[in-house]
């Protein structure tokens, strides 16, 4: 996800775009506390090699640079907001002089302390040289590091980008193209209705275009399905039935724009319109342990001809391809037909808000 905000015309990366990791996250940390050891390893194996393996020095050497990856951890988590104000240059350079000062301060407890011996002067000065040589490099190279993932990642999210907002163009015009259909139908049988259904759609497709981007409010979404169901009644009349079971949805729960609408063009093209007595579409949804639930079903009969459409038939492919754009593996869509009706479903997890989720 990625939001932009704009201060004086100048554009302001939030936390969650700073190349720099949350440091504080377990995974993180395991990631650093690991990479410290390799780097243990690496300077104890560097030296002259002894009869006798080192141990003590092995486990000293550990204890120093642990303590200097935690406290660098735990410093540049707490700094993180106010270095991702900063440009990425800067922030790398201050981050690096973080590292750099705290590793000088380890070292000069430890050399009070004398944790590893007494040291002639000029041995000092070495020390003190080397354990700031190493901290700048290492903390560069991971900085480094850091900073290209971001890189990747925002490549990542703009390609995302780009793919919803191509299946998004072509969900419209399938939209536009299926309603104005209905109201075609209208025409020669009541112009009265046909006026008040344009009428009708005119503020349908205003809201759908309101508010561009791929996810919108829960709120949002069902009110532009039922405008579009007001439409489908000036021509079905009776015919059409509703059922709604959709109470346990918090309004603000993040869903794909017009994805609610296709489904219901689906029941009612291929379910009620074909049958003389009409139908009962039923929409059920549920939101339950982060994951959300959609099924919209109407009557189904295997005997009954196809009934064919002058829509774009894309609907379907169109919603699964951006379930799994936003959410991953673990969207589904499923059709299936028992009891004598017909079942559309989908699910996906969704554990943030949409204030939180809407700017992917």
């Amino acid at each position: 996800m990625k939001i932009h905000w704009f201060n004086k015309g100048r554009s302001v990366a939030p936390d969650d775009d700073f190349f720099l990791p949350e440091l504080c996250e377990p995974e993180a940390l395991l990631s650093l506390v690991l990479l410290a050891e390799l780097l243990v390893l690496v300077l104890v194996l560097s030296e002259p090699m002894l009869p006798g393996f080192n141990w003590v020095r092995l486990a000293l050497t550990s204890l120093f640079v642990q303590w200097i990856v935690l406290l660098s951890a735990a410093l540049l988590c707490r700094l993180r907001p106010l270095l991702a104000r900063l440009r990425a240059s800067l922030a790398g350079l201050l981050c690096c002089a973080l590292v750099i000062g705290l590793t000088l301060g380890c070292t000069r407890v430890a050399d009070y302390f004398e944790l590893g011996g007494p040291l002639p002067r000029d041995g000092e000065v070495n020390l003190y040289l080397r354990h700031a040589l190493i901290s700048l490099i290492m903390s560069a190279l991971l900085l480094r590091y850091f900073y290209l993932q971001s890189q990747w990642r925002r490549q990542q999210q703009a390609e995302l980008r780009a793919r919803i907002e191509s299946l998004q163009a072509r969900i419209r015009p399938h939209f536009l193209f299926n309603s104005l259909n209905s109201i075609a139908s209208l025409v020669a049988v009541d112009p009265y209705k046909a006026e008040q259904a344009v009428l009708d759609l005119s503020d349908l497709f205003r809201a759908s275009l309101a508010k561009p981007g791929s996810l919108v409010p829960w709120a949002d979404e069902l009110a532009l399905a039922k405008r579009y169901l007001s439409i489908e009644h000036y021509r079905l009349g009776e015919r059409l039935q509703l059922e709604w079971q959709v109470e346990n949805v918090p309004a603000d729960l993040p869903i794909p724009q017009l994805t609610l609408q296709p489904l219901l063009e689906n029941a009612l093209i291929y379910g009620i319109q074909p049958r003389i007595e009409g139908g009962l579409v039923r929409v059920e949804a549920d939101y339950r342990d982060g994951v959300f639930q959609l099924c919209v079903s109407n009557p189904f009969q295997e005997s009954a001809e196809p009934q064919e459409s002058r829509g774009t038939h894309q609907a379907l492919s169109n919603i699964d391809a951006r379930l799994a754009a936003l959410f991953g593996p673990g969207a589904s869509l499923s059709v299936d037909r028992r009891d004598g009706r017909h079942y559309t479903c989908l699910r996906y997890p969704c554990s943030r808000l949409t204030q939180e989720a809407r700017a992917i």
